[in-house]
């Protein structure tokens, strides 16, 4: 039967955990690396309507984008969320980072949903320009900016698109999934057209409207979650003794 340390291998050599960046918290966060798995969840995080779902599966494993811990903690009480997966005896792999980085990963399968071509690598991780965070990339046919923000809502799913619109077709696409807008001087440099993101600040629009450039928030959640089916995929043909769900759950309401 295969071991969560096995699992651990496999997204390792999906998205190395080497890629990830230096205040990243990435890998086996919680419980027994030998532990033997017969069914996992796979989610964005770990929260406790996750840790619920994960516990009427039978799962003894949950993998998250997000980390499970990511600040140092300060105590591990009932009011905690590992004091509970460590009572429930279920482990967490979180793949962050490493994950947006790699190829194949959160911001490949981002522009693909998207319908980019021609995608190359935006912010380079390295001196040797091997790894990058965000792509760049064509969309078919240029967009007026208000088009391309519902074009975004409906292809994401996204309860909404926030956005800050240039005077030009959008038509070359920078994107970093989650909040990547400080990929903002990256997508200038490169002359894309906008940037596709997340949790855009004020400044951070106005930046992009000073340079002339669109950029668009359609939220963390609807811009990282595009990785779970693929990896649920990718896993599934890896481990044939081992049963993968997921789960698209979300706190975050919008009205």
């Amino acid at each position: 039967m295969s071991t969560v340390l096995q699992i651990y291998g496999a997204i390792d050599r999906l998205a190395p955990f080497s890629l990830s960046m230096d205040f990243d918290n990435t890998g086996i966060l919680v419980g027994d690396r030998q532990k033997k798995v017969e069914r996992t969840l796979l989610a964005l995080d770990c929260t406790k309507e996750v840790l619920r779902q994960a516990k009427e599966l039978g799962a003894q494993l949950i993998i998250t984008h997000h980390p499970i811990i990511f600040h140092p903690i300060k105590r591990v009480n009932e009011d905690s969320l590992v004091y509970h997966l460590l009572r429930s005896d279920i482990a967490v792999i979180s793949a962050h980072t490493n994950l947006d980085i790699a190829q194949g990963g959160v911001n490949d399968l981002l522009a693909k949903r998207i319908g980019l071509s021609d995608c190359r690598g935006l912010q380079p991780m390295d001196a040797q320009g091997t790894f990058f965070l965000g792509r760049i990339g064509s969309l078919p046919e240029g967009m007026e900016p208000q088009q391309f923000a519902q074009y975004l809502k409906q292809r994401l799913g996204a309860p909404s698109v926030k956005f800050a619109a240039a005077d030009r077709t959008v038509k070359t696409v920078a994107l970093c999934g989650g909040a990547g807008a400080d990929c903002l001087e990256d997508a200038i440099r490169v002359g894309a057209d906008a940037l596709l993101t997340s949790e855009v600040k004020q400044h951070e629009y106005l930046a992009a409207a000073a340079a002339g450039i669109s950029i668009f928030d359609a939220g963390h959640f609807d811009t990282e979650d595009v990785v779970i089916e693929p990896l649920w995929e990718y896993l599934t043909k890896q481990f044939a003794d081992v049963e993968f769900f997921t789960t698209h759950h979300t706190v975050i309401r919008a009205v």
